[in-house]
């Protein structure tokens, strides 16, 4: 496996006092930046719950040199980025990732929205209709609540038992106080000694400073303002208490007076916390019939300060009794161990996931601004935190620490891995006849190994599906996905995401990473998943409760594979499977390293692709119990053919339609605070998606907010002038050419091209497809898709309205 990159980005402090960090990883394909601002909810004065989290939105809202249309959100969904913003309890973070010829435009925007915001009344009473919109959400949410009721042991004056979300009653905007309030907290806080920078890509350090440093002079200066330091978390003695609701224990420790690096302490402690292997603590109390889930993390720190959660997920019937007592057994065993090999273990994995992740998570991970791994120090704090929380040496065990995780040995690679005999790393690219005939017999083969994506980098994908007679029931799913997460975590943390779902009466089994662990890891989950009693053990719910349009954004692919008779019968299912799967930029080395993997797939090969199922014409609604008071709705617009040229047609109408249909629906209407508009592949199936989740506006209304958008849309296609158009349609083109695209990207889009049939030269053809769409093919495809011609897929929370909706099962 090529070299990982180094764990550290570089780190300095500019002239101005921005801190920066700066990440070069050569092999990157976007870039990333991330700015953090020591300020956030705790830190507004008390008449003003939510003014932080106000004035995060306020910033997107356009300034006099970029408006709306023009600023952060609109330039990086025009360049097929993402973004996002965070307010935190001391910290706010603004955060995108671009492709690197527009990288510089949005540090522009960013840098101007942070320094010059408008602060206009208007805009201001309408984005506190969205907070309020969300505060309602938030107050109706058990998850949220639940969260909230976590610090009801705290001191009454900590601020976390405070009100932060804000909503029309503590956000006054037309009262001048709150005005100057506004304004001086953005004085106070947005400048530069408040601000870290942190920038990813595959620039050299000295091209990326040169950034930082034309971001940083459009800032206001100012040297870091002291936060102010809150009270003690308790007023008792006992850093410690718990919580008992239905099939669940939370257990908290409030730490006082930490020492530096305990974050990483925090961490390390949490991660072997959470492990599943055989003798730790979940195992042990699964055994005991205690707790079928555990999870442990830090839900605070600040000076000092630090809140410990540890949550057991119990089963049916069964009581919390004996579990504290066997937290704290665990924990003085983990006190007195050598965690030398745990050390040299985690920071392996930390490097292992720096490796696959994208050049986003690592902007966003440096500006968290913590050490990586284990050090000196963060074994004093660990040490000091075990003390605080009470853990002794006279534990009872039996308690044993875990087995190393096989996926992290790293194995030499054979010398030129990837050549035959004959030939040296100079023929590379070139092919003999021999290979040639054996990559004939690899695309006829069920699995097929892609030519269309470089093979020689560290990361590879690797698809594997099968067709069922009947789909396999939740309880099933859930069983199968419950056996199959020790194997999933222990992938994970060696560079390797597995997932196991479920689509109508398709099962898919997705590996995507780092390549040289992937055979281990698929022939491990084919033996899990093939095993006999694979689904003998009842497995407990732990799925958290998804908001309304995440529930029917889940369930619109079984919506679109169709009704199927269900099965919880595992071996019956796998009997009758049919499979075929695709492999993408894996070495010569790593699928010769498959082969008995591949022997061990249950079913049978099956290499026929069936077309994407066609709904031409139809306008099929689906009701959705969401159990929400909230309205939610997805419309699902298919292509009206499988042609390429339709494909791109449609793909650029979602590039045209993204910014109005947010801006118009979102903005202006304020339909809800949840609105989307995007190009899906769903089995095959290419189709524009509209979505939008309104706390007051019933599912047929937004339905017809929705049309009068579509029916719009050929006037501001027209309204494009030329340089606009082919501007648009050549940054569409750029996202999807192979420069660009990150490894999980094009896998997905190769998987999705061989599911509707495309040739090996998809990935090729694709961005020339969208290169040849005038304005009169654009036009006509606007007409297609106003005229329903591919028809219509309408999921909703409601009943069908009548025609011409059909209801569907």
């Amino acid at each position: 496996m090529p070299a990982l990159n180094p764990l550290r980005p570089h780190t300095e402090t500019l002239a101005n006092g921005l801190r920066v960090t700066l990440r070069h990883v050569p092999n990157l394909k976007r870039c990333a930046a991330a700015l953090r601002v020591a300020a956030g909810s705790h830190d507004v004065p008390l008449a003003s719950p939510g003014l932080a989290h106000f004035l995060e939105h306020l910033l997107f809202l356009g300034t006099e040199h970029f408006p709306a249309s023009q600023g952060l959100m609109a330039y990086v969904q025009s360049h097929g980025g993402q973004m996002n913003a965070r307010t935190s309890e001391r910290t706010t973070d603004y955060f995108f990732e671009l492709p690197p010829q527009a990288f510089v435009g949005g540090l522009e925007r960013l840098s101007d929205m942070l320094a010059h915001p408008r602060m206009n009344p208007d805009d201001q009473l309408r984005e506190r209709e969205v907070l309020h919109a969300e505060f309602i959400a938030w107050s109706q949410d058990p998850a949220a609540q639940q969260q909230r009721a976590l610090f009801d042991g705290l001191c009454e004056t900590h601020p976390l038992r405070g009100f932060h979300a804000g909503n029309r009653d503590s956000l006054p905007v037309p009262q001048p106080e709150f005005q100057q309030a506004l304004r001086d907290f953005h004085l106070r806080f947005y400048r530069t000694g408040q601000m870290t920078l942190s920038l990813a890509g595959p620039q050299s350090v000295d091209e990326l400073r040169v950034m930082a440093e034309a971001f940083g002079r459009a800032l206001a200066q100012g040297e870091k303002v002291p936060q102010q330091s809150p009270s003690p978390l308790m007023t008792t003695s006992d850093p410690s208490y718990q919580q008992a609701g239905e099939r669940r224990l939370d257990l908290l420790f409030a730490l006082e007076a930490l020492p530096e690096l305990s974050a990483e302490a925090l961490l390390f402690l949490c991660h072997w916390l959470n492990t599943e292997k055989p003798g730790g603590l979940l195992a042990d109390l699964r055994e005991r019939g205690m707790a079928a889930k555990l999870k442990a993390e830090s839900l605070y720190q600040f000076a000092g300060q630090a809140l410990l959660h540890v949550e057991f997920t119990l089963p049916a019937n069964s009581a919390a009794t004996g579990i504290p007592e066997r937290l704290m057994d665990w924990l003085g065993f983990f006190a007195r161990q050598d965690w030398s090999p745990l050390r040299e273990e985690y920071v392996t994995l930390l490097q292992r996931q720096q490796h696959v992740s994208s050049a986003l998570q690592l902007a966003r991970l440096d500006s968290e601004q913590r050490e990586v791994g284990l050090s000196d120090q963060g074994v004093t704090a660990l040490k000091q935190i075990l003390k605080q929380i009470g853990a002794v040496d006279n534990f009872s065990g039996p308690w044993q620490l875990p087995a190393p995780n096989p996926f992290l040995r790293t194995e030499a690679p054979a010398p030129n891995a990837g050549l035959i005999r004959g030939q040296t790393s100079a023929h590379r690219g070139l092919r003999t006849f021999a290979q040639d005939r054996s990559r004939s017999r690899r695309e006829r083969s069920p699995m097929q190994f892609s030519q269309a994506w470089p093979d020689n980098s560290a990361e590879g994908a690797i698809y594997l599906r099968w067709r069922l007679d009947s789909a396999p029931g939740s309880s099933l799913q859930s069983r199968l996905e419950n056996n199959l997460q020790p194997l999933r975590e222990d992938a994970h943390q060696a560079g390797v995401d597995l997932s196991f779902s479920a689509s109508g009466n398709e099962w898919l089994l997705k590996l995507n990473g780092l390549q040289e662990p992937m055979p281990a890891v698929l022939e491990h989950a084919l033996k899990e998943l093939a095993k006999p009693d694979a689904a003998a053990l009842q497995a407990q719910s732990t799925s958290v409760a998804l908001i309304p349009i995440r529930q029917l954004l889940k369930t619109l692919p079984d919506h679109c594979l169709g009704h199927t008779p269900s099965s919880d019968d595992v071996q019956q299912l796998w009997s009758s499977a049919r499979w075929d799967g695709l492999a993408i930029g894996l070495s010569a080395q790593t699928q010769a390293a498959m082969g008995l993997a591949l022997s061990r797939i249950p079913g049978t090969p099956d290499n026929q692709l069936t077309p994407p199922s066609s709904i031409l014409a139809q306008s099929l609604w689906s009701t959705v119990d969401t159990a929400s008071s909230e309205h939610v709705l997805l419309l699902f617009c298919p292509t009206t053919t499988q042609e390429m040229a339709d494909e791109a047609a449609w793909r650029l109408l979602a590039h045209v339609c993204q910014t109005p249909f947010y801006q118009r629906l979102r903005v202006e209407l304020q339909l809800g605070y949840a609105v989307f508009s995007a190009l899906r592949q769903i089995h095959g199936q290419t189709g524009l998606l509209f979505g939008v989740q309104s706390p007051s506006i019933a599912p047929v209304e937004l339905l017809q907010h929705i049309e009068q958008f579509l029916n719009r849309l050929p006037g501001l296609i027209q309204a494009l002038d030329d340089t606009t158009f082919n501007a648009q349609r050549q940054a569409l083109a750029d996202q999807l050419s192979s420069g660009t695209l990150t490894m999980d990207q094009a896998a997905e889009l190769l998987w999705q091209g061989k599911l509707a049939g495309r040739s090996s030269e998809y990935l090729t053809q694709l961005p020339e497809a969208i290169l040849r769409i005038d304005r009169t093919a654009l036009l006509a495809a606007a007409q297609r898709l106003n005229q329903a011609e591919g028809g219509r897929r309408c999921l909703a929370n409601s009943a069908v309205p009548g025609a011409p909706w059909q209801a569907t099962k």
